[in-house]
């Protein structure tokens, strides 16, 4: 991809609405929330990050690319590489969104840039959201994805070690139902996180791979179980997959560090390693 035609998508527009029905947070939190309280009902408060749900690309079959994602080529550039993933996500709360409500997403494509990476050429689309409800601007977004070509074998980046004592340490478990169920409620096709043979066989990955976003989900959750209330912000980036491999543990572990200002690093891991960094912060500025 040239710089001009960098240019031609950078900038480019584009407004969706959606909503998370009383069915839709009914099943968003038997799959992520805490089995001791109701789901939220018409008209209550949202957990963050679920507003995901709510603007997925509802595309026909046919316009989908051979791995579940929908073809390039309409609001996002046709990238000719063929692995694509939510590289990073930072993402400030204005004001809560309710069950029911509609909400508008107006997003921008901020950046087209083209690199070399150690696993080869990378493609990174940086696009930004604004998400309205009716109270108004409820939540500003900016998410990075990242294009890249398929290996021929499977060559994970290093590995980097979970913290040796931190503020907070809980463990949860995998299995191939829990990433259908995320799958579902997200309206996710990609096939490396359900479909084991396309996974292992064509994009080498050793198992299924466990969502950034859902890893998200995790640690945000976890950061309110720390300081008692939602973050005012919150930012991940993915620096390992997460995989589940038949025969191996299944076992993810959450854990948290203080930071400057309140706020907590966070991480998600498996086997002693990163899989996913969140920062959260509840002092935010203008």
């Amino acid at each position: 991809m040239s710089a001009g035609e960098h240019a031609v998508f950078q900038g480019r527009t584009e407004k969706k609405s959606g909503s998370i029905t009383p069915v839709q947070a009914a099943q968003l939190h038997a799959t992520l929330g805490d089995a001791d309280r109701p789901a939220p009902g018409p008209g209550e408060d949202m957990p963050p990050l679920w507003h995901w749900c709510a603007f997925v690309p509802t595309v026909p079959l046919e316009e989908l690319g051979r791995d579940g994602h929908p073809k390039l080529g309409g609001f996002l550039p046709a990238v000719p590489l063929q692995r694509r993933m939510w590289a990073s996500a930072d993402l400030r709360f204005l004001r809560p969104l309710h069950v029911g409500e509609t909400m508008t997403r107006h997003t921008v494509i901020r950046s087209v840039e083209e690199k070399a990476g150690a696993a080869g050429p990378m493609v990174l689309v940086t696009v930004a959201h604004e998400v309205h409800g009716n109270d108004g601007l409820a939540i500003e977004e900016e998410q990075t994805i990242v294009y890249l070509d398929i290996p021929d074998r499977y060559s994970p980046p290093r590995k980097r070690p979970m913290p040796d004592a931190p503020l907070l340490h809980e463990t949860r478990g995998l299995s191939e139902v829990l990433l259908f169920r995320y799958s579902a409620v997200t309206f996710n096709a990609h096939r490396i996180h359900i479909d084991l043979p396309y996974a292992q066989e064509v994009e080498r990955y050793p198992g299924l791979v466990v969502h950034g976003p859902l890893q998200a989900t995790w640690l945000i959750q976890a950061a309110k179980r720390v300081r008692g209330t939602w973050p005012a912000g919150f930012s991940f980036r993915g620096v390992h997959p997460m995989l589940l491999v038949r025969g191996e543990s299944p076992r993810v572990d959450i854990m948290a560090e203080p930071r400057e200002a309140g706020g907590l690093a966070l991480y998600a891991g498996q086997d002693g390693h990163q899989c996913t960094q969140a920062t959260a912060r509840w002092e935010e500025t203008a």
